[in-house]
């Protein structure tokens, strides 16, 4: 009698395979689009180390067209509000420059996505998978200070003697740069329908000027005194080191370095909504 029972159990198991393989074969995971949101940091000339002190609010949109059930395209718009300043810095010789900036950051970019494991909502066992990203972006950056309590952009006045006759070989930066974003992230079904993810993503940029700090003092580019005998605006933010003791802005001093661009990183939760279909099976 036990044997009939082994028996009819391993032939119920057997005559359910080709059924659980026409179920998967015939479900199609055709993509994602959802929403994020977390944490944004910046590295550069003011963070020359790398520390994640100040970080501040990102969030962004996305949309996932599924090749199969390892690879993706995503196409992703994020916005990251990014900011620094010497005072949060252990270097003497930061905290005597005394420079700040904040900036928005509105990021388009499109990535190629990897699975780790085969990503299959609705079905228990693929349902969480790691992933990596790697893609190409175009990014909008304006940077700003304050002074005496007014937000100043910092781009029109040449800080480092951009625009001058007198440094002719210094132009002025743009307000739109390129951005290689390189993610890893987890995700996980909720159900067929919702997933729930988190993923970092650093951003590697060709531009030095996110925070405005790039090179040398340039002191002597435009007037110090306007026509009513005050000091101008671009004389007090392109050395800033006059509220912190003596001026150490001297001409060619260096005032940042060029020798590495500025890049900023992500941190962010989401959750995403799926898109499906279903095909004929093949058997």
């Amino acid at each position: 009698m036990i044997r009939k029972y082994w028996l009819l159990f391993t032939l119920c198991l057997v005559s359910n395979l080709p059924l659980h393989a026409q179920m998967y074969d015939s479900f199609v995971h055709d993509g994602e689009f959802g929403a994020s949101f977390g944490l944004g940091h910046y590295f550069g000339d003011l963070n020359p180390t790398g520390k994640l002190n100040k970080p501040k609010f990102s969030g962004g949109l996305f949309y996932r067209k599924q090749i199969n059930n390892y690879v993706g395209i995503r196409l992703s718009g994020n916005y990251l509000f990014l900011g620094y300043s010497d005072k949060y810095s252990d270097n003497p010789f930061q905290r005597r420059r005394n420079l700040s900036f904040n900036t928005d950051i509105w990021e388009m970019a499109i990535s190629g996505d990897f699975n780790f494991f085969k990503f299959l909502p609705g079905f228990p066992e693929y349902r969480f998978t790691p992933y990596v990203s790697l893609g190409i972006g175009i990014f909008s950056y304006n940077p700003y200070t304050y002074l005496n309590g007014s937000k100043v952009y910092l781009r029109p006045l040449g800080t480092e003697g951009q625009g001058s006759p007198l440094y002719p070989n210094r132009k002025q930066y743009g307000t739109t740069a390129l951005c290689i974003p390189f993610g890893l992230g987890v995700k996980y079904a909720l159900n067929e329908k919702m997933n729930l993810f988190a993923e970092v993503t650093y951003r590697f940029t060709n531009t030095d000027y996110i925070d405005d700090v790039s090179t040398t003092y340039a002191p002597d580019a435009y007037p110090a005194i306007d026509a009513n005998g005050n000091p101008t605006t671009w004389f007090l933010l392109q050395d800033r080191s006059y509220e912190t003791g003596t001026v150490i802005g001297i001409k060619g001093r260096q005032r940042g370095t060029s020798l590495k661009n500025d890049s900023y990183v992500s941190l962010q939760i989401g959750v995403s909504f799926n898109l499906q279909s279903y095909k004929c099976p093949t058997h």
